[in-house]
């Protein structure tokens, strides 16, 4: 009768080289895994400073930046807020704000320049018709004139949403929200701005219509821009440009590209907002429903 085989025991000692067949040894337990680039063990990131930011779970219900409410309140742009803190010129209760990360749930007790600062008053839009020789700046240290020489003295405090260069004439849009502003301002809303530019020199249809993918210039990113030829008359025409992002002289910058020379520039729309036959000087408010319409449509 066949006898089982017998179960040997481990053999003990250094374990065994590989093989002569030349294939490597199974791993076991003990051998160690080969690492990979993509196991290395990501870098946590670093954590925000709450003493900087004022952390979220110091936010209680109803509370917002004093910067944030200042600008709503159109005091000025959160930027100029902020240059204003460091200065010293806003005092809550008397004491000197000291950054303008403080939470408030109103603006209560706040001066400016010793002034109390009013609640503020629901948002309001106008439309511009900004001349030429004009600039759009609330002050000029050389004398020129500038959009608030031109402006009704019974208007509130507005700031003027972007900028139209000096030699730039046509819609200028005006508030007196500080946050509306800025977000109308913001490239990632993507509210639409319609040029008419009256331009010497010789360019295509076809040129103007690559402008849709963007244009790089001199290092400067531009967005695309739908750009038609309206009419010619010799070398001189008239363009239509509509862009999203109104980088600071877009316009201009892309015609002198293609050596164009721009002769009268004006804006015709932004937005929903259209110059039409506003007359140069003119203010126009806009109704509180087709602003408040207006607000639901833009992006987060």
């Amino acid at each position: 009768m066949a006898q089982p085989p017998s179960k040997r025991p481990p053999a003990k000692g250094p374990p065994s080289k590989r093989p002569a067949t030349g294939k490597p040894a199974p791993r076991t337990a003990a051998s160690k895994p080969v690492r990979l680039k993509w196991d290395k063990q990501r870098k946590p990131k670093p954590q925000r400073d709450d003493a900087q930011s004022k952390g979220a779970l110091e936010r209680k219900d109803g509370e917002e930046r004093i910067a944030k409410l200042l600008a709503r309140a159109g005091v000025a742009s959160r930027r100029e807020i902020e240059r204003m803190i460091a200065d010293g010129r806003i005092t809550l209760n008397g004491e000197k704000v000291e950054t303008p990360a403080t939470l408030l749930k109103s603006l209560h007790g706040v001066a400016v320049d010793g002034q109390p600062v009013k609640q503020p008053e629901p948002t309001k839009l106008y439309l511009f018709h900004k001349p030429a020789n004009c600039l759009t700046a609330e002050r000029d240290f050389s004398g020129r004139k500038t959009i608030y020489d031109m402006l009704p003295k019974d208007l509130p405090r507005l700031m003027p949403i972007g900028r139209l260069d000096l030699n730039t004439e046509g819609l200028l849009l005006l508030t007196n929200d500080g946050e509306f502003k800025r977000q109308m301002e913001l490239p990632s809303t993507g509210v639409e701005r319609t040029y008419r530019a009256r331009a010497f020199g010789d360019i295509s249809q076809a040129q103007l219509e690559e402008l849709i993918h963007g244009i790089e210039i001199d290092g400067v990113r531009y967005g695309k821009i739908d750009a038609n030829l309206e009419r010619r008359t010799g070398r001189n025409g008239w363009l239509e440009m509509t862009l999203t992002e109104g980088k600071n002289r877009e316009v201009r910058r892309v015609l002198e590209h293609f050596g164009l020379e721009v002769s009268r520039l004006i804006r015709t729309r932004y937005g929903p907002f259209e110059l039409a036959d506003l007359p140069v000087g003119a203010v126009h408010e806009i109704r509180r429903v087709d602003l408040i319409n207006f607000r639901n449509t833009l992006k987060a």
